[in-house]
């Protein structure tokens, strides 16, 4: 590859990104309507799950490798971090995020139970085949409520005026079309955009190190970013939050537990065992929650500040405590 094919796959997979992120909006409103849930439900469960296919996929991988257990949850841990502390702060700056009250009363706290429940399981140094498990069967238990609160509530109150838009159910297939491209796109725009920035950024003679925790935690974090970008822009907040919220949850029970059924997950850093970097997704996830809780279910500019700074200041915190060959990999 050379520089000038990686400044063109940089700019195509950018572009690629911000239009298929546009489809995946518009498809989703459009699916929410024909299957009677809120923009929140979908937001939560068909974009969430789009949005973190690149860290399914990056975490299998990893789980694969040597020393692929810190891979797998370090991916996890990082992915949840950017996803609230960058994405959710850069959101609300661009224009404060609107939270619903019934998504405070229970997908937040589910949210913040299932890293909390990820911890205990993270004490022994290892993600066996049968925690593996207990986490697919949840995150599969909750899709499935989620799904059937939703639809029972929907019916009754969810409208064409709720939503903000026109959606015509005689087009069904272009609302699902829509939806597969934009999934489809987010993944291919975001490797595409990762893969020219890595090039770049090893040829202006940028460490594997500043690599790794720039550009490449940023390009995973692209989809979410992006899609809530778009969402936000267009006025619906609530995908914007089902993504942020659904994502975390998504990476917490369906990323940690295929990696850990795919081969069991050892760890050699005692700091992802429930350490230093496991209570900083806490934090991090509580103080996410406590800003929608006292900014009257909003999440505003001040706040959104407040969170980015806190993921640089865990930027500076990787640079000056992780050993630089654990963060390279």
């Amino acid at each position: 590859m050379d520089m000038l094919l990686a400044i063109e796959l940089l700019v195509v997979g950018l572009v690629v990104l911000w239009k298929c992120a546009d489809m995946l909006v518009a498809g989703a409103v459009g699916l929410a309507m024909l299957f009677g849930v809120s923009p929140l439900v979908i937001g939560l469960t068909i974009v969430a799950m789009g949005t973190s296919a690149p860290e399914v996929a990056a975490s299998i991988r990893g789980a694969l490798c040597e020393n692929g257990g810190d891979l797998a949850i370090g991916n996890v841990f990082g992915s949840n971090i950017a996803n609230l502390a960058l994405v959710g702060g850069l959101i609300a700056v661009i224009n404060p995020l609107v939270v619903q009250k019934r998504t405070l009363r229970r997908e937040v706290p589910v949210m913040l139970i299932v890293i909390l429940l990820l911890g205990p399981f993270l004490l022994n140094m290892r993600i066996g085949r049968l925690e593996a498990a207990v986490l697919l069967i949840v995150f599969a238990g909750l899709i499935f409520l989620t799904v059937r609160l939703a639809r029972q509530e929907s019916r009754s109150r969810v409208s064409e005026k709720d939503l903000g838009v026109e959606v015509d159910t005689k087009h069904v297939k272009k609302n699902i079309i829509y939806t597969i491209i934009g999934l489809i796109g987010l993944a291919v725009g975001a490797d595409m955009a990762v893969r020219g920035a890595v090039f770049i950024g090893e040829a202006v003679g940028l460490s594997k190190a500043v690599i790794a925790l720039t550009i490449i935690a940023f390009g995973t974090s692209l989809p979410e970013l992006v899609t809530c970008v778009v969402a936000t822009l267009k006025g619906h907040h609530d995908i914007s939050v089902g993504n942020l919220v659904g994502s975390n949850i998504f990476n917490t029970l369906l990323v940690t537990g295929a990696a850990g059924a795919v081969k069991p997950l050892t760890l050699t850093e005692p700091r992802l065992a429930a350490g230093t970097d496991y209570w900083i997704v806490v934090i991090i996830s509580f103080a996410f929650a406590l800003a929608a809780i006292f900014g009257g279910r909003k999440i505003g500019r001040r706040s959104g500040a407040a969170l980015l700074c806190t993921y640089v200041a865990y930027l500076i915190y990787l640079f000056i405590f992780a050993p630089a060959s654990c963060v390279a990999k």
